[in-house]
């Protein structure tokens, strides 16, 4: 295992640092400390694929392996600030039947281009991330990083019944709409991988064709 990949086995190992910081209420700042954590992971999403291509290390394994963590750090963290209430009973997502359907879309997007891949992977092929691929992710890391810090603040530094309405509504305003337009970005992105991926299913339905035939000589 190479460098890059050994930094994306690390934004895996921090996964349940940052879910147990966040859902420990009992810590002090316990919410600060997973934000914290989660920027560090995301970072991490950066800095592996930057060295793989400057030093030449790309392989399938990291390409394979970036994709599965990249996915399980965004599924992780979207969960988390859908998952429940702040201490004041207030919702970190709202409106939250809004933030539940962005986050089924983003979610949903991640589980079909995984199976796209595992297509490709059984023809041997390995499939990379695209641009608007890496664009989408950056936008959904600053969303739930927004989300995050916002409900530390919530928690540890002024209830929500204390903050002013209106500064309460333009950040509840800002922060949706970020999530909004990663989530505008999520169908952009996977809608453009499975065009320019779409010979995977044709040579799919191909193989399907060839062994029907074979079973009707």
């Amino acid at each position: 295992m190479n460098a890059p990949n050994k930094i994306t086995l690390v934004r895996l190992l921090l996964l349940p640092i940052i879910i147990f910081f966040y859902l420990a209420d009992f810590i002090p700042y316990g919410k600060l400390v997973a934000t914290i954590i989660f920027v560090i992971a995301c970072l991490t999403d950066f800095v592996d694929g930057y060295i793989a291509r400057k030093y030449n290390m790309v392989t399938d394994l990291g390409k394979f392996f970036d994709s599965i963590a990249d996915k399980v750090l965004i599924m992780t963290g979207m969960i988390l600030i859908i998952s429940g209430p702040l201490t004041g009973s207030a919702p970190v997502v709202y409106p939250t039947w809004l933030g539940i359907i962005c986050v089924i879309i983003m979610l949903a997007r991640e589980f079909i281009i995984s199976a796209l891949r595992q297509i490709a992977a059984a023809k041997g092929k390995v499939l990379a991330a695209e641009k608007s691929g890496k664009i989408k992710a950056t936008v959904q890391y600053v969303a739930v990083t927004g989300y995050m810090i916002f409900a530390f603040v919530l928690d540890d530094i002024i209830s929500i019944t204390a903050m002013n309405e209106t500064a309460l509504a333009v950040v509840r305003f800002i922060l949706m709409i970020l999530l909004v337009v990663a989530t505008v970005l999520t169908i952009y992105s996977g809608t453009s991988y499975l065009i320019k991926n779409r010979k995977v299913f044709a040579s799919e339905q191909n193989e399907e064709k060839k062994d029907n035939q074979k079973e009707e000589k």
